[in-house]
Formats: structure tokens, sequence, C-alpha cells
């Protein structure tokens, strides 16, 4: 236990820290901060600070700068102090996102853009997982000679959109027929039921027979093989330029875990059960290509449905307090919105 202050000069410092990329100084804390308190008071509460694993000295003669323990007792102190609602960050989202309730893949790439954007971090998204909602249509375009364009609606609302691969040189009048086919064979099925439907189907001969029920089956199984929500990540110049990553090999480790989305869609898959916003600082992070960086999340929910989750990920010198705020006060007006379609 701190006592109290300790506790304002640990948060001292590290604020400072985020708000100017350098190792922190007793006299620097002495001068920005009315504590009564002498630089050679300061300074010996710092070193026992860095005894405690709460601050580091990076090198000999140098301030001090935050541990991700030091971060993880700024960061809950203020979850336990402030309240997160931004009134001009609510306007400025109802202004972009409002009309795009009803198309979710849209909804959330914009939201990535936008949180990313106010932030100047990485802003992700993912979409929810598939396989408890209810398709209440399939349709089927012809995209190019091998593509095809697989739309999916939910009873929810929500429309997903997969491009499939496929050299059977059919016609769009063929894919009526086959999206025909699937609708009244599976529309109000959960995309769980449609999958086991699909494995039995396959059992039966008149899927050899029937060239019309063997295409169906076979762009069945592509269109609802969706085991995660779908991704969305924005911003990565954004981060690049804070000077946190000015190293080469940090930009290397930094793109490694961007471009593993299947890290990332783990991570968020694991996030997204939890209940408000979840923090997840450095070395907190159980997997290694995440361990340099933090990351803000918040699910986004209509009613008790999951409906996906938001978050924010960037260096651990992160402006918390500003992330928390934006990750916070954007997930629950999507939640408010999709709730009121």
């Amino acid at each position: 236990m701190l006592d109290e202050r300790t506790r304002k000069i640990l948060c001292a410092v590290v604020k400072n820290y985020i708000d100017f990329p350098d190792p922190v100084g007793s006299r620097t804390v002495a001068k920005k901060y009315s504590f009564g308190l002498s630089p050679a008071t300061i300074r010996n509460i710092m070193a026992d600070l860095e005894d405690m694993g709460f601050l580091r000295q990076p090198h000999t003669s140098a301030g001090r700068v935050p541990t991700d323990r030091g971060y993880r007792f700024y960061v809950d102190s203020l979850v336990a102090e402030e309240d997160y609602a931004n009134q001009r960050l609510l306007r400025e989202l109802h202004k972009g996102l409002e009309t795009l309730r009803d198309n979710i893949d849209t909804l959330f790439s914009e939201t990535t853009r936008t949180i990313s954007l106010l932030s100047h971090y990485l802003g992700v998204a993912m979409s929810p997982k598939p396989n408890i909602a209810t398709l209440k249509k399939i349709d089927l375009l012809r995209f190019r000679a091998d593509r095809i364009a697989a739309v999916l609606f939910t009873d929810d609302g929500i429309i997903r959109n997969k491009v499939l691969s496929f050299d059977l040189h059919m016609t769009q009048k063929d894919l009526n027929r086959i999206a025909g086919y699937l609708n009244s064979e599976f529309s109000g099925c959960t995309f769980d039921e449609i999958r086991l439907k699909i494995l039995k189907e396959m059992t039966l001969e008149k899927t050899i027979c029937d060239n019309l029920i063997s295409n169906a089956i076979s762009i069945c199984k592509e269109a609802f093989f969706l085991p995660y929500g779908d991704l969305f990540v924005s911003g990565l110049s954004e981060v690049l330029d804070l000077p946190d990553f000015a190293d080469l090999q940090k930009i290397r480790e930094l793109s490694r875990a961007i471009e593993d989305k299947h890290t990332v869609i783990k991570l968020l898959d694991k996030l997204s059960e939890a209940d408000g916003v979840q923090i997840i600082i450095g070395s907190e992070n159980s997997m290694e290509e995440m361990k340099k960086l933090s990351i803000v999340v918040s699910p986004c929910k209509e009613g008790n449905r999951p409906i996906g989750v938001i978050g924010i990920i960037g260096p651990t010198r992160m402006n918390y307090s500003s992330a928390i705020s934006i990750v916070d006060t954007t997930a629950k007006f999507i939640s408010r919105m999709l709730a009121e379609r």
C-alpha cells in the first residue's frame, strides 16, 4: 500500500512521462506540481518507488520512467476517479455513425477510423461472432468469372458480406436459383445449425446426383464458415509517427503483432466476454506479440447479447485517460444506437 504523498508523486511521474517522453526528474516534479516538497524529498520517494517496481531508471543519473506496474497503478486510479462521458465525442459519433446502424461491417470500419483519428493510436474493432446469429436471407451475386459475393442478412438487421472463390462458371440466374434453395432450407436457422445441416446434406446421395444442390452446399460451406467476427484495423501510420516507435526494431514488432490478425482476434474475442472497459498493459498481455503494447477495449452489447468489440492499441506510454474516454463513450454510443433500431 502506498501513502497519499507517494501515490501523488507516482501519478505525477506517469502523467508527465505520458505528456513528454523523457525520463522525469525530481526537480521537474517539484516545479510542475504543488506538493510542497523539496526535490531531495521527491527524489527519495522516487527511489523508493523504483525499489518497489513502479519506476525504473533508464541509465545512471537519468530521471525515472514508469514500469508496467506503474502504469497499472495510474490506470486503476483513473478508473476509480473519472467520469468518461465525452459530450463532444458523442456529437461527432452521432454525426458520423448514425446512418450506418444497418451495416455492421461499415459501422465498425468507420468506427476504427474515427477512434484512431481522435486518439492517434490504432483503432480496432471486431464484428459479432456469427455462430449464434439467425439467417434471414442470403443473396448471391456474380462478382467475377471466379468470384461470388455472398450477402448475408441476419434477424438482428446485421449485414455481412463475403467474397467466395469458385470456378463453377455459373450465371447470375444459376446463383439466384441457388440462393432461393438456400433461403428455403436455412432461413430462420442459426449459423451453427446451418453448418450442422450442411454436414448432413453432404452425406446424402442427392448432393452427388443434383448439380444445383451440390453447388449450393459447396457455396454454403464457404459462406457460413465464419469462426470469428471480421477484424477492422485503422491508423497504423498514426502510431508509427509516435516517438515510441522511432526505433526500427519496435516498428517491426508492432507490424508483426498487427499483421498477425489471428493474434488480435483471439485477444479481442477473449476481452469481449467482460463488461465495460478493459485495459491490458504491456507485460500483462498473455500473447508474446503484444507484450510491448497496451490495449483499451470495450464490448458493444444489445441488451445482454454481444454485438462486437471496439478498442485502441498503442504503446505502453499511452494517454490512458483519453483512450478510456474515447473507447467507453464510443462503445456505449454504438450499443445504444443498435438497441434503438
